[in-house]
């Protein structure tokens, strides 16, 4: 077994790569190179210094553009230590709406590699806008390189800021989770790994599954991290195999997608330990187990990191799991404040009170762990309410103290474990010729997360055509696959409050029960075809198969 190097304090980022000095194990692996702990903090330090050379004045902020390339680690690094923020921007935004984010966060510069960087031409990024640096050109290889072995500048300090993480909320845009250096030294130490594990990490690095997950407990115990450059489920298995790794960290759907792949007779040689699978359904992650022999382990949290949840043995399927010791979670009613009654159910699991039982998940005395969003007061206070934090996820508790999801408050979708905004997406269907208005809105996934759900109302005299519907989501330059409408619904008028305003409520109750007409677009498929009660009756025993029947009452 592989020795832990020394102890050191750990109250910072810095800490968490300074900690790696001199560690001549292997600590990062990609494709066929690799390089030790020590190799790693060397290019970190140089990236430090040439952070720290290249600074204008303004926020420290430095945008990062890429896939899970070593350079993104060791950026990430090269931030701990000059006291750069890092904002990890999310490549499946397009546009205009990626350009928000780089404005948003004041980023300097965007760091990226010619793959990505068309998607950032012709934008206005605000500070940034002329200073897109490629990490796979000459120059940036050639000004990194001379900073290599140059002196590591003052570190910062535990409260300074080190991340922006991006997330979606009813606001409609985008939100930038702060996350100090004290956070991400926290949640390093926190996981339990041992300096002979191997981390496989195919999540992308600008979300906080990866970096919390794997990334920073890496850094802090000193095991091997395999990056993959994007994930995929084919590869999956020759991966973990190949390279030995005892863990893997995912979210949404991607046991599903690894689900899918064919059986072969070697699907248990390999050496998993375990994987870490929030938001993976009941029935996926039953059948990941039979078949690879490898538990997947839930639980609930957020890039807030205001109320988090741990899994709880022998708990009905669905459960998100129990509050640590010490953490004060309620249902709570959002108009009346009162905490909700717990759940009861009947023989077979049904949720009996669902009118009673089901409210907004809070955190009663988590405010605290939340260090806020970046440039964003009024998202901040709908999150802080009361003293309370206020996730924006519905949920109920059993008599046990299991907390139980039950969807999502707001204007906002969680497809494949991504959030947005249903307010982009809206602006870019209502180009389809035709159209005289557009609601979007998230109804449930039968497996998990969410699905996208669009009613359109049509011009007097035209027609809903699907397939020029699917060709025109394939034109759109700016359009996200994973915003793509799995239902369409054609109505005669979109329903209104009294001040005239589109009023989503009753769309999202009726979902696809409705005599109006609804298209929906099969799995892997880019077409549309009817809805009919056949098919309704086939989704919905999917439902209720996979344990989430109580999210169409």
């Amino acid at each position: 077994m592989k020795e832990a190097a020394p102890a050191r304090p750990t109250a910072t980022a810095a800490d968490l790569v300074l900690g790696r000095s001199g560690d001549g194990a292997v600590g990062l692996v990609f494709e066929d190179q690799t390089w030790t702990w020590a190799e790693v903090v060397e290019q970190a330090s140089a990236r430090a210094a040439w952070l720290s050379e290249s600074r204008r004045p303004g926020p420290f902020h430095v945008g990062v553009l890429l896939d899970n390339l070593p350079e993104y680690l060791f950026l990430l690094g090269g931030a701990a230590l000059s006291g750069a923020t890092l904002v990890g921007l999310n490549p499946t935004r397009r546009g205009a709406e990626l350009a928000r984010d780089v404005r948003h966060t004041d980023c300097q510069f965007v760091i990226t590699d010619a793959e990505r960087a068309p998607m950032l031409r012709d934008l206005e990024l605000g500070s940034a806008t002329g200073h897109v640096i490629d990490c796979a050109g000459e120059p940036y290889s050639a000004a990194v390189g001379g900073h290599v072995g140059a002196a590591i500048p003052a570190l910062p300090a535990e409260h300074d800021l080190f991340l922006l993480i991006f997330t979606s909320g009813s606001t409609g845009e985008p939100k930038a989770v702060r996350v100090s250096h004290g956070r991400a030294a926290r949640s390093a130490v926190g996981v339990r790994f041992r300096p002979d594990d191997i981390l496989y990490s195919a999540m992308p690095m600008f979300h906080g599954n990866a970096l919390f997950a794997s990334v920073l407990p890496a850094w802090h115990v000193g095991c091997r991290l395999v990056l993959r450059r994007r994930f995929s489920a084919s590869a999956f298995l020759d991966d973990v195999r190949a390279h030995k790794c005892t863990f893997f960290n995912t979210v949404g759907r991607a046991i599903a997608h690894i689900n899918a792949t064919p059986p072969t007779d070697g699907d248990r040689d390999h050496d998993l330990k375990w994987v870490l699978g929030p938001e993976t359904s009941e029935a996926d992650k039953a059948e990941f187990t039979a078949r690879f022999g490898v538990p997947v382990i839930d639980g609930y949290g957020s890039s807030e990191n205001a109320v988090v949840l741990h899994p709880a043995a022998g708990a009905r399927p669905g459960a998100l799991g129990v509050a640590p010791p010490g953490a004060d979670v309620a249902v709570v009613h959002v108009e009346t404040m009162v905490e909700c009654a717990a759940a009861s159910f009947d023989g077979g699991g049904r949720l009996l009170n669902a009118g009673e039982a089901i409210g907004e998940l809070v955190g009663r005395n988590s405010s605290g762990r939340f260090e806020g969003y970046y440039n964003d007061p009024d998202a901040e206070s709908s999150r802080i309410r009361n003293g309370w934090y206020w996730s924006g996820d519905l949920a109920y508790r059993d008599g046990d103290g299991v907390f139980y999801f039950a969807g999502r408050s707001g204007d906002w979708l969680r497809v494949d474990s991504e959030n947005f905004a249903a307010g982009p997406v809206e602006r870019i269907l209502a180009r389809l010729p035709g159209v005289s208005g557009v609601a979007v809105y998230p109804v449930p996934d039968a497996r998990t997360g969410d699905q996208v759900m669009a009613a359109v109302e049509m011009a007097s005299g035209e027609v809903f055509d699907p397939d020029r519907f699917a060709e025109f989501l394939s034109e759109q330059p700016d359009f996200s696959l994973k915003w793509a409408p799995t239902y369409v619904r054609v109505v005669a008028a979109l329903p209104v409050t009294a001040t005239d305003k589109v009023d989503k409520r009753p769309l999202r109750t009726a979902r696809w029960r409705t005599t109006d007409p609804v298209w929906h677009r099969p799995a892997r498929s880019t077409r549309f075809v009817p809805m009919g009660e056949s098919e309704v009756e086939a989704l919905e025993a999917e439902f209720d198969a996979n344990g989430r029947a109580n999210l169409l009452a």
